[in-house]
């Protein structure tokens, strides 16, 4: 069949749930039985999300090919359970960034480039070749920011033209706001309908608009939304909001999503199945009883708010587990600074029934989050350390355990005297460079494991595969004394050069282990990491 192509925009507002409405959206087809595929268009100057700040943008996502990305890629993972090659995120830099060095190669034949049509075409021609590697007869593509942002407006370009050459087999998909202000007591669409003109103003006409509120919207909102917006009534779709966002494809289902979906492209189901995802989405409903969860970290702060976005696959992969045992998790923010600044606040960690340090940057924070490692260690709370977690891990038990005073990363300090944790030797050029954009050590390696050990009885093969996303590295000049100290190297490199999980024995400590890579970035809720489930068993317990 011919491909078929769907774009998802958003309207009113930022964070109304694009990326999960595109993920849904995918997760349904996939149930119809087609092939999908799904694709994030970022406005950003930034030719990948690498640089960005995540208080700002929220996490970066790393994919098995090492590009750097938007959340939002994580978020297709989990839903449809696959693995996106780079060609399937795209950023106004990147977009730029070839045309101009296209340019530069004489790639135009001296003629004079402009922004219209040149730049839409190489955004076709992106969206194209994501589709054809995909093999995918349905591509989702999703358009980040807001109607009515000037940074977006050839996005849109693109998909009017992609519309016009593909009459019948190009769908717009509208994500929007309906507020309900506690002052007025009623849900306004008018919003909504301002969105719905910034879209036309673009030369489109939205298919569908789904509808995100605090509540559900009754029929009187829907047919004003279609006496308003050029559509039916049954093409809006109510999606208020919900505990989980795993019940996103159910709800949507409830408003008929796939039979709008499958009548406009002009398709019909190959077969019905939700089952599983409806099974799991049961068994977090029943997921009742709580367990405590601590995350020690930094990016949390945005002003007076707490951005949880910049631990997202952290969280999910910690929800994913916890279902899998039919525990709720009841997860609390840990600010690292406030254990420097009152190191006796650290005994609160006692409450919790695990505790988990992510990944991270620099050295704000730092001196927190060992007191927390330590205060994990010697008192056996299960603990689990994400990359940067690992490291302080390694660390914490160089200071404490083999009385290294002052051993640090040569991250935080370039002369200490004992840096168990180093620079990789092909990194100091880059950073000498000033050269700090995708040149970590990024995306999947293959790592092999000890028998007998926490990380072997979890995976339950010699041969992994994990993601990556750091510089620094343990410094081989100290892994026979940590070894001899008793810290366990779990997993390494194939080669034995580079080490990729450090823990202590199950005899000594219930879980107290730390990942060079990211597990989170391989967890998806129809089946748990690994590792997430064997600290969560441990927390449990």
């Amino acid at each position: 069949m011919k491909p078929k192509y769907i774009f998802v925009v958003g309207g009113v507002m930022s964070g109304v749930g694009k990326g999960i409405a595109t993920s849904s959206i995918g997760n349904i087809l996939q149930s119809k039985g087609f092939r999908v595929s799904a694709m994030k268009i970022d406005p950003y100057l930034n030719v990948d999300a690498g640089t960005m700040n995540p208080t700002e943008h929220g996490e970066v996502f790393v994919l098995d090919s090492g590009m750097e990305t938007d959340q939002d890629m994580g978020n297709y993972e989990r839903f449809m359970n696959f693995s996106l090659p780079a060609e399937n995120y795209m950023t106004n830099g990147m977009v730029y960034k070839t045309i101009i060095d296209r340019e530069r190669a004489m790639g135009y034949g001296g003629r004079c480039v402009d922004v219209v049509p040149d730049v839409p075409k190489e955004i076709i021609r992106r969206i194209k070749k994501a589709q054809k590697r995909a093999k995918a007869e349905i591509m989702l593509v999703e358009i980040g920011g807001t109607l009515g942002e000037y940074q977006g407006l050839l996005f849109l370009e693109a998909g009017r033209m992609m519309r016009l050459e593909n009459k019948g087999d190009v769908l717009f998909v509208l994500v929007s706001f309906l507020p309900v202000p506690s002052t007025v007591g009623e849900m306004k669409t008018k919003p909504t309908q301002y969105a719905v003109r910034s879209l036309n103003a673009a030369g489109i006409q939205p298919d569908i608009i789904i509808a995100r509120s605090a509540i559900a919207l009754d029929k009187k909102r829907k047919e004003k939304l279609a006496d308003h917006c050029n559509l039916r009534e049954i093409d809006v779709i109510s999606a208020p909001d919900i505990e989980s966002v795993y019940e996103v494809p159910v709800n949507f289902e409830k408003d008929n999503m796939s039979g709008i979906l499958m009548e406009k492209l002009g398709l019909k189901p190959r077969k019905k199945d939700l089952i599983k995802w409806k099974a799991m989405v049961k068994n977090i409903k029943n997921s009742q009883k709580p367990l405590k969860i601590g995350i020690v970290g930094k990016y949390f702060g945005t002003g007076d708010f707490v951005l949880s976005d910049a631990y997202i696959s952290v969280i999910e992969a910690v929800k994913h587990a916890c279902y899998s045992f039919k525990r709720k998790p009841q997860i609390d923010w840990l600010n690292a600074e406030e254990y420097e600044k009152n190191p006796a606040k650290v005994r609160e960690l006692k409450k919790y029934a695990g505790i988990l340090v992510p990944g991270g940057f620099g050295e704000r924070g730092v001196e927190g989050k060992l007191k927390a490692i330590e205060f994990c260690r010697k008192n056996k709370i299960p603990y689990f350390g994400l990359c940067y977690g690992m490291q302080l891990l390694v660390i914490e038990y160089a200071r404490n355990v083999l009385k290294l005073k002052g051993a640090n990363t040569t991250e935080i300090n370039r002369n200490n005297k004992y840096p168990v944790i180093d620079i990789m030797p092909e990194q100091k050029k880059n950073l000498a460079d000033k050269n700090y954009g995708a040149t970590m050590r990024l995306g999947a390696y293959p790592a092999k494991l000890k028998k007998n050990t926490i990380a072997f009885g979890a995976y339950k093969t010699p041969s992994i595969s994990e993601r990556h996303r750091h510089r620094w590295e343990v410094n081989p000049e100290y892994i026979a004394r940590l070894e001899k100290a008793g810290l366990v190297f779990s997993g390494t490199s194939p080669d034995g050069r580079l080490m990729e999980i450090a823990e202590l024995p199950k005899k000594s400590h219930p879980f107290h282990l730390g990942t060079q890579f990211h597990p989170e970035f391989k967890s998806s809720p129809l089946h748990p990491h690994p590792l997430f489930k064997e600290f969560i068993k441990s927390a449990i317990k």
